[in-house]
């Protein structure tokens, strides 16, 4: 008697523990380098998960060196792994193409979206002592690309593409120096993607006066890119809506990531959103509009959250 009595108490306290320790989801968040807004953005995911499930779901955020080492990572990564990249990336590691040439693994095959995050948006970013209110006006001004990054490597594509090569002087300053640089008069202007509103964006409107150029239709056709709007507002002394171009960024798993937890993840991120955009504007600007901008498929737990609230999903995401 006192055996089965000894055999059920511990069995009742094998049965809570495993409860326990069940009902704490740890989660991987696999974001950008320290000193990025998306690496302080996954810092804001993490605190709104666990705000929002009530500490059932620990996320703890990683440093990155970048959106392909995100992607590369989900070959050997469990089912605790989240990581953002846009998603042409995903579409590219699938296919074995550009950056992932000769390293094409079935593991990609297996990469599933979760929701989307601020969009890396281009800004080109003028003071207003230069005068210029759009592409043709940047003959002959000194601007600043920045090395290295997305940014850089956009703004280089879009003066040759816009005919303006060797048609502007390139400033050899650090991106990290822009706002600066153009207090002085060192350059007329810059150019930086990011999410918006843009900090050094900001910042440079607010101490100097700056004109962010807007994109006509033709030209962000001719980019390829996504097509974004700033609103009025967003930037001191900006009167109208800014038309420029964006690369989408999404938040994805694999398939290893059970149903269950990717549900509870995607649930709990769109419900905290918009208490996230109190704290920082950036979330101000994903809404269900970015959904169709993932082009590749959903994880099913996801997919049953946006059935659930009424968010209509393409067939090739399903």
């Amino acid at each position: 008697m006192k055996n089965t009595f000894l055999k059920l108490a511990l069995g009742v306290t094998l049965a809570v523990g495993t409860t326990q320790v069940l009902a704490e989801t740890r989660i991987t968040y696999k974001s950008a380098k320290s000193t990025s807004s998306y690496y302080q953005m996954g810092v804001q995911i993490a605190e709104a998960i666990k705000a929002g499930s009530n500490g059932d779901m620990i996320v703890t955020v990683e440093e990155s060196q970048g959106s392909v080492q995100n992607v590369m990572e989900a070959r050997a990564r469990g089912g605790d792994y989240v990581f953002t990249t846009p998603p042409v990336l995903v579409k590219l590691a699938q296919g074995g193409k550009a950056m992932f040439e000769g390293k094409g693994d079935p593991k990609f095959d297996e990469i599933r979206a979760l929701f989307p995050i601020p969009s890396l948006t281009m800004h080109f970013v003028m003071s207003e002592k230069s005068g210029v209110n759009d592409f043709a006006g940047m003959e002959g001004k000194t601007i600043l690309l920045g090395k290295g990054s997305f940014g850089a490597r956009e703004g280089e594509k879009y003066l040759k593409l816009f005919g303006l090569e060797g048609k502007v002087n390139l400033a050899e300053v650090e991106l990290s120096n822009a706002v600066a640089a153009l207090k002085n008069g060192q350059i007329d202007g810059f150019v930086t993607a990011g999410s918006w509103p843009a900090p050094n964006v900001i910042e440079a409107a607010a101490s100097t006066g700056v004109n962010v150029i807007s994109l006509s239709d033709d030209q962000i056709k001719t980019s390829k890119r996504a097509k974004l709007q700033i609103p009025a507002g967003t930037y001191a002394g900006q009167t109208a809506d800014i038309t420029t171009t964006s690369l989408p960024v999404a938040a994805f798993t694999t398939t290893a990531m059970d149903d269950d937890t990717a549900y509870a993840l995607t649930k709990t991120f769109w419900e905290q959103k918009a208490k996230m955009g109190e704290e920082a504007p950036w979330w101000n600007g994903v809404d269900q509009g970015l959904m169709a901008n993932i082009t590749g498929k959903i994880h099913p737990g996801a997919i049953r959250y946006y059935k659930e609230a009424g968010i209509d999903l393409t067939d090739a995401q399903q």
